[in-house]
């Protein structure tokens, strides 16, 4: 399975100008809301139309602007879960489920169906009830029946737990991974949760203002995420202006600090981000004296916020965050953080 997309978009003063390719599982779409991601999964379903570019699917052309291509939805095998999931409310759930089969005419073939997705989505019992009767957790799975019930190719899912409580998300999450990859067709997910994104996706891309910033292995991207609004997406809470100081060294003016990465440093680096949970009291490398701010409490952490001894006093505090059970009784004299844990941004 593989998908290829290169297209370009223009909705007023916002461009789209997305290029993935992947084979993977699951790809996360990870960016702020706005950013294009939505678009991005129109176009592939065909609900929208780029103005240029090619989609491909497993060698098949979906799009090609520049060759006339341009498959109808219902021709293009592809299933498209909405962010709130767009169950038809005078429908019961089965009525809802075989609306996805409206193509299939054999009678005994969309019974069967229905039955096989009602068994594998857990909805036993719920095959009479209308959308307004069903749980959040229960329309999710109703939706999901209705996209899958006519076996698609590859599935679109645009943010499919936003729609849920956190309880009930942090519930459903594993089960939904453990549908789909049971189900072995490929995915695209649309999220905005950094979270969200690391639990279920293999491979990412971050998307900005229409663009896609970085691509690659989920656990590649948030240990380099390359940009700084990349490295915002996924996280980091401590990003500042730097300028090259050596082949390993950049200064950090806002700080008052000189950082040394276990990576070359680019001539055109433009920040660093530092990630909260990574310093440590007893780190040698990147060592600096620091002083207390605040703290903040979590339900099952704490956060100390910082500042270095030379940092610029317009500056924010710089986050430190940690279990309970590790939170120190004084705060120390200085902190380090390991080279590798040098986000360099450009």
């Amino acid at each position: 399975m593989s998908l290829f997309v290169e297209i370009r978009k223009r909705l007023g003063d916002f461009v789209l100008d997305a290029r993935f390719e992947t084979d993977d599982p699951v790809t996360g779409l990870l960016g702020a809301s706005g950013c294009g991601k939505s678009m991005t999964l129109k176009c592939i379903a065909g609900v929208e139309t780029p103005d240029e570019g090619r989609i491909v699917l497993d060698g098949e052309t979906l799009f090609d602007s520049a060759r006339g291509i341009n498959l109808p939805p219902q021709k293009r095998g592809v299933g498209y879960l909405f962010q709130h999931y767009a169950l038809f409310p005078h429908m019961t759930v089965e009525k809802n489920i075989l609306c996805g089969l409206h193509g299939e005419k054999d009678k005994a073939v969309r019974r069967q169906r229905l039955r096989e997705m009602i068994a594998m989505l857990q909805l036993e019992g719920l095959e009479k009830h209308r959308p307004a009767q069903l749980s959040g957790g229960q329309a999710q799975r109703a939706a999901l029946a209705r996209m899958l019930v006519n076996k698609p190719r590859l599935l679109l899912l645009d943010e499919p737990f936003s729609a849920l409580d956190s309880h009930l998300r942090d519930q459903l999450q594993p089960q939904f991974l453990s549908l789909l990859r049971s189900y072995g067709r490929q995915a695209v997910l649309v999220t905005h949760s950094r979270d969200e994104a690391y639990h279920l996706c293999s491979r990412l891309c971050v998307m900005d203002g229409g663009r896609i910033l970085r691509t690659g292995g989920t656990k590649e991207v948030f240990a380099d995420p390359g940009s700084e609004p990349a490295a915002r997406l996924t996280g980091c809470k401590n990003i500042a202006r730097a300028v090259k100081a050596g082949e390993y060294e950049v200064d950090v003016p806002e700080w008052g600090i000189r950082l040394t990465a276990a990576k070359p440093v680019p001539d055109d680096i433009r920040a660093v981000g530092l990630r909260a949970h990574y310093f440590h009291p007893r780190a040698a490398a990147n060592r600096f004296a620091v002083r207390l701010d605040s703290e903040l409490e979590e339900p099952f952490e704490w956060i100390l916020l910082f500042r270095y001894e030379g940092q610029d006093a317009a500056s924010p505090a710089l986050w430190w965050r940690m279990p309970k059970d590790k939170k120190p009784s004084t705060m120390p004299e200085a902190l380090g953080i390991a080279p590798e844990n040098v986000l360099l941004l450009n």
